[in-house]
């Protein structure tokens, strides 16, 4: 417990070595990514194209701000990946439990349910997701962030600037619609 107060004590220490525009290309790209994960395991599982948000665009906003919290938390182990495993799962868990927790409270439906799976608690949460979220966190932190960083750096970047600005006016316009008329239905919510 202390070592792990003192890394965020030291991480509140640290600059941010980045401009406001890595991280927000950053939280486009996982949440993306997460998005491109569902629908693919929705495809060969119920043999469908389901959107799975809460959101019309290709994005899950909960990977963004989860693989961005890893990133700010972990990123300093990227050579310790079996501590970043663990740390991932955890934290992820927890994310995706106050998650559902909140979308549940907000519109009364669940948008997943794991109570047929081992080790679950209250459904919103399961050891299988929890060993995904860690494999998850050791891919981003050791493979992806390396490889974001090559992609981002090769972007002029008032290309990056006007890409923010794009993604930022889509999604907020999105999010808008969004909260008064949810994405929901079949393989979206329960």
């Amino acid at each position: 417990m202390c070592s792990w107060m003192g890394h965020l004590s030291s991480m509140k220490n640290q600059k941010l070595s980045h401009e406001f525009d890595y991280y927000v290309l950053l939280f486009f790209s996982l949440a993306f990514w997460g998005w491109v994960w569902e629908v693919a395991l929705y495809f060969f599982t119920e043999h469908a194209f389901i959107n799975r948000g809460v959101y019309r665009g290709p994005y899950l906003p909960v990977y963004g701000a989860g693989g961005l919290l890893l990133y700010f938390l972990f990123r300093s182990r990227r050579r310790k990946p079996v501590g970043v495993f663990g740390l991932s799962a955890l934290l992820c868990s927890a994310l995706e439990y106050l998650t559902g927790f909140f979308l549940e409270r907000r519109w009364g439906i669940r948008w997943w349910d794991y109570s047929n799976h081992l080790f679950n608690i209250s459904g919103r949460i399961c050891l299988a997701g929890a060993m995904l979220f860690g494999a998850g966190g050791v891919m981003l932190i050791c493979v992806y962030v390396p490889f974001y960083e090559k992609i981002y750096l090769r972007i002029p970047k008032r290309w990056r600037i006007r890409l923010c600005f794009l993604l930022l006016a889509v999604f907020i316009a999105d999010g808008c619609y969004s909260a008064m008329h949810p994405n929901v239905g079949y393989g979206i919510s329960s």
